[in-house]
């Protein structure tokens, strides 16, 4: 094993929810990590803030409990069609509203506790030479590992740096985050359609609401600016233009992010092993990215763990298991984001599909089943 003071057994490219919850796990099974995030915690991100309870068993295996920080059990599911018609069901798992702002730095702060090194700090450039790991820094230089995760979200300066395949290709998505006060069934999550785009909202800690929705940044740029684009479209959505008229907004300026892709992306790049969204993003119209990041992370950690344990054979061997496992828990889910996404953005289907579903409900959690998993497994740690 490489002796230099800058070498780590793994580095961890970005310190969201999958490479948080990996620097943990791996930490737990005495694995020197080295986490390295552009970010300071606390921050805001934009994302919907739903968690399918699937992760829970898991995630408390690690000494996180989400309903210690404040996040709210959800277990109905309603959903509005842009013409107004209302469908509602039953979760078939439940899940919880935790926001971004405080999860990432509570798992942040048990990395710390757990002997994860955090460096604040941004990755520009990975090279992998003679079965190791080359990470340069733009302030603190360079470090070396045997193997690293990328975990650095949906779209980075690094996909470039990588020649990724889907960072060629434009996206045509742009989603806004807010959070807000106002009265709102805490144990309920909702889907509101509006022309070329939906919100989803629930419940968070605090008694806040989260308030983040996605449209088609062609849609979108037909309007002078936010206001007017939800004043003009959205709120064509009675739901969505009540709770915005009456709500007292938590931020002066709602987040935004765009070129958002849900292409296909490969989950080893370079001998980098992908996590979270950096290896594929769900539709958020399936409202589960977050549990795939969660989830994507334990199987990243289990077959590094078994690398360096000497379990696993050789470095092709760890990641062909790993890409094996990423396609049978996600493939099914996000070839069906891919086809609600596409039927959802066809204009003139869309209300039928939601009428036909307005008929047949049962068709409802059938649909959130496909999207959603099993519960995970706990870890059993050293």
């Amino acid at each position: 094993m490489n002796n230099s003071p800058n070498f780590y057994p793994v580095i961890i490219i970005g310190g969201g929810l999958a490479g948080l919850v990996s620097a943990i796990h791996l930490s737990k099974f005495n694995i020197q990590v080295l986490l390295i995030e552009k970010n300071s915690y606390p921050k805001h991100k934009v994302c919907g803030e739903y968690i399918s309870t699937e992760v829970l068993p898991y995630l408390k295996s690690l000494g996180f409990n989400p309903f210690d920080f404040g996040a709210k059990a959800i277990y109905n599911f309603e959903l509005t069609t842009n013409s107004n018609k209302k469908i509602s069901s039953k979760l078939p798992l439940g899940g919880f509203g935790i926001s971004r702002y405080k999860m990432d730095y509570e798992l942040s702060k048990l990395a710390l506790q757990n002997g994860v090194q955090i460096l604040q700090d941004s990755v520009t450039n990975v090279i992998f030479l003679n079965n190791q790991f080359t990470i340069s820094t733009k302030n603190n230089g360079e470090f070396s590992s045997a193997i690293t995760i990328g975990a650095f979200g949906k779209r980075a300066n690094l996909d470039v740096k990588l020649n990724r395949s889907f960072i060629k290709q434009q996206s045509p998505y742009l989603a806004v985050k807010t959070h807000a006060k106002i009265a709102f069934k805490e144990d309920l999550v909702a889907l509101h359609n509006f022309k070329g785009g939906y919100c989803g909202v629930s419940m968070v800690e605090e008694d806040r609401v989260n308030l983040c929705y996605i449209t088609n940044f062609k849609s979108f740029k037909k309007h002078k600016d936010i206001d007017a684009f939800q004043q003009q479209v959205v709120f064509k959505n009675k739901s969505l233009n009540y709770i915005f008229q009456n709500a007292e907004m938590c931020f002066e300026q709602p987040l935004t992010i765009s070129q958002i892709s849900f292409q296909t992306k490969k989950t080893i790049e370079n001998h980098m092993i992908m996590c979270g969204d950096t290896a594929g993003m769900i539709h958020p119209l399936c409202g589960n990215g977050m549990a795939m990041a969660i989830r994507s992370a334990q199987m990243a950690s289990l077959v590094i763990i078994d690398y360096l344990h000497k379990k696993i054979s050789s470095r092709s061997e760890m990641e062909k298991q790993y890409s094996k496992m990423w396609d049978t828990a996600f493939k099914a889910r996000l070839k069906t984001g891919h086809i609600l996404a596409y039927l959802f953005r066809q204009e003139w289907l869309a209300p039928m599909l939601l009428g036909l579903i307005s008929y047949f409900p049962i068709l409802l959690p059938l649909i959130i089943k496909r999207t959603h998993g099993k519960p995970m497994t706990a870890v059993e740690c050293l």
